[in-house]
């Protein structure tokens, strides 16, 4: 399980872990907590939540009875999408750290650029202003590391003009078949680090068979290989399950995917350009 224990740097020299556990769609109570409670037992020491997801309670509970340190544990949440004001921000941020009931946060992004119910609206002067309540919690020490998610090229293009700290992450959607290069690329120019998310693509793709048939082949499972090949591409990738075995399964990435397979991987695209994986159609 060596993948749990290697990291990434940030631009700040903090250090994140490239494997982490998201906990999207976890409820709140029992799911959440002995979900996560089982990914730190099992070795897990990066556990990504939100506001918006409403377990930051049941994800703070289980850091702190896990009896590991807290600085062994990398704990990610996020502003809500719909705070596009700087008062809203810290409003906000403050719920989030009486739910989670930790005293700092490793890291905190802003959750997208636009409201969840308008998305693609240009929020883009709002988002430069809230950077500012970003930025504050980041000097206040009660956030180690800031950053963005759902951010285009576009989208961070227009915020580094006005940060004096830019952001460290950018946590986007991506899976085998969704091509973000051109985020990917601007963010490597930047030096901010990619994260992915729903690396299973809310779960249409483990079922894909030239996916399963190349996963025989390295004698794991189809989310094993969708881990391995966003850990290939260079991104942070959060893996999320609810059954302790999946859990498990999904830490196990001790394998290479060669390049050849890789490149196979690599053609896979969604000829419709769907960013929404519910959208999703295979070619």
């Amino acid at each position: 399980m060596s993948a749990l224990t290697d990291t990434f740097a940030l631009s700040n020299g903090d250090r994140i872990p490239q494997v982490g556990f998201g906990t999207w769609l976890l409820k709140e109570g029992d799911e959440c907590y002995h979900a996560v409670a089982d990914a730190l037992r099992l070795g897990y020491r990066h556990i990504d939540t939100a506001r918006a997801y409403l377990n930051e309670a049941s994800v703070g509970r289980a850091v702190r009875d896990s009896g590991i340190p807290r600085e062994q544990i990398y704990v990610t949440s996020k502003l809500p999408a719909e705070a596009k004001d700087y008062d809203t921000a810290v409003a906000e941020f403050e719920t989030t750290m009486s739910e989670i009931g930790l005293d700092h946060l490793d890291l905190y992004l802003i959750h997208a650029p636009w409201p969840w119910d308008q998305i693609g609206k240009d929020c883009r002067e709002e988002n430069r202003q809230i950077w500012k309540a970003m930025e504050k919690f980041l000097a206040d020490g009660r956030v180690k590391a800031i950053g963005v998610s759902n951010f285009d090229s576009g989208d961070l293009e227009s915020l580094l003009p006005a940060c004096a700290t830019k952001p460290m992450v950018n946590q986007i959607h991506w899976f085998i078949g969704l091509d973000p290069s051109d985020t990917v690329r601007t963010c490597t120019e930047h030096d901010i680090v990619v994260e992915a998310y729903s690396p299973f693509a809310h779960g249409l793709i483990v079922n894909h068979p030239e996916i399963a048939g190349i996963a025989a082949r390295y004698d794991v499972s189809a989310p094993q290989l969708c881990i391995r090949y966003l850990l290939q591409k260079g991104a942070v990738v959060l893996p999320k399950a609810t059954r302790t075995a999946h859990i498990e399964q999904n830490a196990q990435l001790d394998f290479e995917i060669s390049p050849a397979d890789m490149s196979i991987l690599d053609a896979m695209r969604d000829t419709d350009k769907h960013e929404d994986a519910m959208e999703f159609r295979w070619s």
